[in-house]
């Protein structure tokens, strides 16, 4: 495990280095490390403790050895930090984007509208597999319907598609849910 006196190892010798291998590593380990803190937050706020918990793990292992290897003589090789800064930058990005395409977990939408719109949007999203619940509602000068739809957060743009649709004016609201118990929600 220590193949010399001072402790170190051949990575560490490799990433403390001002090489090209040394700032591409850190570039590429810092960029998958923000990308898996970003699906890590995505499991916390979701309230999925074991997956959040296991990619933690991975998350702080590899940020403990990149910001090792950026600090190790930092004032003689200060492009280690602009890499490192790029790399937070672009990693950030990448793990909002994966996060997106993920897309776990549950929304609602809630669709306000004139009466006797919403009955036939409501409609439509049944007969593309999307529980839809009817309500009426008062608004400041006329009656309203509010469509409430409970359903898989990646189905979210397929919904909103088919409302927007059928609603030339309405007012759309979409939220994340943590728990939905019961309903009508289909892949």
């Amino acid at each position: 495990m220590y193949p010399n006196h001072t402790g170190g190892t051949r990575m560490n010798e490799i990433l403390s280095s001002s090489s090209l291998l040394s700032y591409f590593l850190i570039f590429f380990a810092k960029i998958f490390e923000v990308s898996i803190s970003t699906i890590r937050i995505m499991f916390v706020s979701r309230g999925d403790k074991m997956k959040a918990s296991f990619i933690a793990f991975f998350e702080i292992l590899l940020w403990i050895v990149v910001v090792s290897s950026v600090l190790k003589g930092l004032s003689e090789d200060p492009i280690k930090a602009i890499i490192y800064s790029a790399a937070f930058t672009i990693g950030n990005y990448i793990g909002i984007t994966l996060e997106e395409k993920m897309a776990v977990g549950l929304t609602t939408i809630q669709a306000i509208t004139k009466e006797g719109e919403g009955r036939e949007a409501a409609q439509l999203l049944r007969d593309n597999n999307f529980g839809v619940t009817v309500i009426k509602g008062e608004g400041r000068e006329c009656t309203r319907e509010i469509l409430l739809i409970h359903l898989k957060r990646k189905r979210t743009q397929e919904a909103v598609d088919l409302l927007n649709s059928q609603l030339d004016n309405a007012v759309i609201s979409i939220n994340a849910v943590k728990i939905i118990r019961g309903g009508y929600i289909r892949k």
